[in-house]
């Protein structure tokens, strides 16, 4: 049971070491306990149904079923799903048709790894139920009846016609152009064709592998070689890449050029406040870069940072009036839709803005920086060999950090999550510790890549793994 811990957004183990059929069957029942205490009644006087999804990995159609052959054996009316899914397509079903959703999935991760994820109401569960369900495992004996089936079903349509309906398709349909897309051997494989004509999509490791093509399935710029050469070679206007089940996405402009999430956050966020007239507050995890900031403050808006985790937009999308909300792992949200990450609705809306505004994905991307200043973005991993508790890491950082870094003064020192360190040009860095994987993370952001990589090359020394 120690090995079941909920991190910035699921529970995450390696198959066959703590990602177990025994502790999934666990969790299983605390989550079944979790839903029988907390599910509302219906006018019917039933109980709503549960919806169990699951990616393409190996034995995930398996750790669901067996799911939701426990939910069905405590009266847990369920449907399972009849193929892999994206986790968005179980995030609109946990408002649609169901109360909560799980997911089996370990998201962006190498595939010697699995996982699990509960929507509830249209975004990841929140720390309070995460821990609620926590505190259940083992309390009650795993119940698992012979022959307890779940129904199953595709309910793929729910998503694409929510999708649909959020979605500038007029002027998406005088978008002419190609477009790559790598899914990456993911559970979004197959999807952008629902938007666009298949004449016009050059679709990449588009089936299901549990392997993934021996490529992990994150979207960052080191693994998306072959689509930045593909969008070169057959002259694409966009190159679009989806995580292993579909929540995350990259983008590559028309000169094989990988768009950081900070350049896509503002390209799309500048792009509804101008246009769709968006109001509200603009929240950012702190591992964003600075463009949001500057522009929430030429539109007199409020902008906040959170800790890492999309879970942490989304909260504050429940509870305040945001706008626009984004994370660095490529999750974007905005006002109008769900609070929760989905691949294809930022890559439609960004190919909408292309083809409303006539311009190119560098051409919004320069527009962005010609208005708010330059900015290299680049992030890091360095392999932990043992566990770090991040508060009091960041504690110790905190209080060996020089006034000073090269020629600029460290003006703010923030230990929100990890140590984020500001300078007094708005250059900053960011040290943390990973939620979800054994590794340290870290982030800068300067005006130019030569700068970035010197801010780098400090931060791993001041954390002591250079």
């Amino acid at each position: 049971m120690s090995a079941i811990k909920f991190g910035t957004d699921g529970w995450r183990g390696i198959i066959a070491w703590d990602f177990t059929f025994e502790n999934v069957h666990l969790l299983a029942q605390a989550m079944a306990d979790y839903i029988n205490s907390n599910a509302p009644v219906l006018e019917n006087g039933k109980m709503p149904k549960i919806f169990v999804g699951y990616d393409g990995r190996f034995m995930s159609d398996r750790f669901a079923a067996d799911i939701a052959a426990i939910f069905r054996s405590n009266k847990i009316d369920t449907i399972l799903a009849n193929k892999p899914v994206s986790t968005p397509v179980a995030a609109i079903l946990s408002v649609s048709k169901c109360w909560l959703s799980v997911m089996v999935t370990a998201s962006h991760n190498p595939a010697h790894f699995n996982g699990i994820k509960i929507k509830l109401a249209g975004r990841s569960a929140p720390l309070r139920v995460t821990k609620d369900i926590e505190a259940l495992l083992g309390e009650n004996s795993v119940l698992k009846l012979y022959g307890q089936k779940a129904e199953t079903q595709d309910l793929t349509d729910i998503y694409f016609k929510y999708l649909a309906a959020r979605t500038n398709t007029k002027k998406l349909k005088t978008f002419k152009g190609k477009v790559a897309v790598d899914y990456m051997h993911g559970a979004a494989a197959g999807y952008l064709e629902k938007f666009l004509p298949a004449k016009q999509v050059i679709a990449l490791h588009n089936t299901h592998s549990p392997v993934f093509g021996n490529v992990q399935p994150e979207p960052v710029e080191k693994n998306l070689a072959e689509l930045k050469k593909t969008v070169i070679e057959k002259k694409a206007a966009l190159g679009i890449a989806f995580d292993g089940d579909g929540d995350r996405v990259s983008l590559i402009d028309e000169k094989g050029n990988y768009l950081t999430p900070c350049l896509i956050a503002a390209v799309l966020c500048e792009y509804f406040i101008k246009h769709k007239k968006l109001k509200g507050n603009i929240v950012q995890t702190v591992s964003m870069g600075y463009l949001l900031k500057r522009i929430a403050r030429a539109h007199e808006m409020k902008f906040e940072e959170v800790c890492v985790g999309f879970k942490n937009i989304a909260e504050r999308m429940n509870l305040e009036d945001v706008a626009f909300g984004v994370e660095e792992a490529g999750g974007f949200a905005w006002k109008g839709g769900l609070p929760d990450r989905d691949g294809l609705a930022v890559a439609l809306a960004f190919l909408s803005i292309m083809a409303d505004t006539g311009k190119k994905a560098g051409e919004l991307c320069a527009d962005i920086l010609n208005t708010y200043g330059a900015s290299v973005y680049i992030r890091q991993d360095f392999a932990l060999t043992k566990p770090v508790e991040k508060t009091a890491w960041a504690e110790k950082l905190r209080k060996k950090m020089p006034k000073k870094i090269g020629t600029h003064k460290v003006v703010e020192l923030n230990t929100l999550d990890g140590l984020k360190v500001i300078l007094d040009n708005d250059d900053w860095l960011l040290i943390r510790p990973s939620g979800t994987e054994p590794l340290l993370r870290i982030y800068g952001e300067t005006a130019t890549k030569k700068e970035t990589l010197a801010l780098l090359d400090i931060g791993a020394k001041l954390a002591g793994v250079k």
